[in-house]
């Protein structure tokens, strides 16, 4: 009996006993929520968001306070007792009247709040008491308040790496303003075809973060793929949108980067039949699958794991 118990243990997969270990807890937005759901499903806290149309950035702060957005033009840090301690209004700048939208923002280490504003197109950096005090213009080609952008995350000597979804683009500006990398997608040998669910394809990059190799790890919204790509703009890495068993990619969305190398990817709009989370390995073994239909829905862009230990890049 214990030799048979000890080859069935033999018999099973890395990545079921890897799964079987996870006691992660997800903070995501959707549904008019926000809200922490644990390894077994439960929701730990949740503040009703009845006011967001939708979500495309949450933190989890190292107070335990979470930074969220209530509308298209609010952001807010509420804590554990679910008051507002903290709340910053996006309006038009100075000379523009059109509409303005936000789709990123960060709590910084140096304890500044950066806030990308799709519309004004630009970084503006606000200190604790709401006043601007950096402010990074963008460059973009086809200016479009609802599209000008999706994440952005800092990257070395106080700049940053912003998705420029209405242009297919990943550029890297430095705290003046001026590009120092880009990247344009490409539609990978597919055609395009138009739609938010798994049969949309196109170049519309949702997320991006600086690796310590140098490299950037790309999540390409409606492109369907994570890409890694170098400075030169090779491609040296990649997922396909069917490459994994059982999975198909939609819009791919938010990106962790654990201190083991393996990857926690936001994968929205697929429907049902496919996780929400997908945690994979560098040789592309998925180790772990969040799918939560009746906390969160299709739309869980703003999804990020809160208890991982170690230097996780997010």
């Amino acid at each position: 009996m214990k030799k048979l118990l000890i080859l069935c243990l033999a018999l099973l997969t890395l990545n079921e006993i890897t799964a079987a270990q996870q006691n992660y807890r997800v903070l995501g937005a959707d549904k008019k929520h926000v809200a922490i759901v644990n390894a077994k499903g439960e929701v730990e806290w949740e503040i009703p968001n009845p006011t967001a149309r939708e979500i495309h950035d949450i933190q989890y702060l190292p107070n335990g306070n979470v930074l969220f957005q209530t509308g298209y033009t609010t952001v807010v840090e509420v804590n554990k007792d679910k008051e507002v301690v903290w709340k910053h209004e996006s309006k038009p700048k100075d000379g523009y009247t059109g509409r303005v939208e936000i789709h990123s923002y960060q709590r910084l280490k140096n304890g500044l709040t950066m806030i990308a504003e799709s519309g004004n197109g630009r970084i503006i950096e606000v200190d604790k008491n709401d006043q601007i005090v950096n402010v990074i213009p963008l460059k973009l080609e086809k200016p479009n308040a609802h599209r000008d952008t999706r994440m952005v995350r800092p990257v070395g000597k106080g700049g940053y790496l912003v998705c420029q979804e209405g242009e297919g683009k990943v550029i890297e500006y430095d705290k003046t303003g001026k590009i120092v990398w880009s990247y344009a997608l490409e539609l990978g040998d597919r055609p395009r075809s138009p739609g938010h669910g798994v049969e949309g394809h196109g170049v519309e990059v949702f997320g991006a973060v600086r690796l310590k190799n140098g490299n950037t790890l790309i999540a390409g919204g409606n492109n369907n793929r994570i890409l890694e790509v170098n400075r030169a703009g090779k491609i040296v890495w990649s997922i396909d949108h069917k490459e994994l068993p059982g999975i198909q990619f939609a819009w791919m969305t938010t990106l962790q980067v654990l201190p083991n190398g393996n990857i926690i990817i936001g994968n929205t709009h697929a429907g049902p039949n496919n996780p929400q989370l997908i945690e994979v390995t560098r040789d592309k073994k998925v180790v772990w699958q969040f799918k939560n239909w009746d906390v969160f829905g299709d739309n869980l862009v703003a999804a990020t794991v809160i208890n991982l230990k170690g230097n996780v890049i997010r």
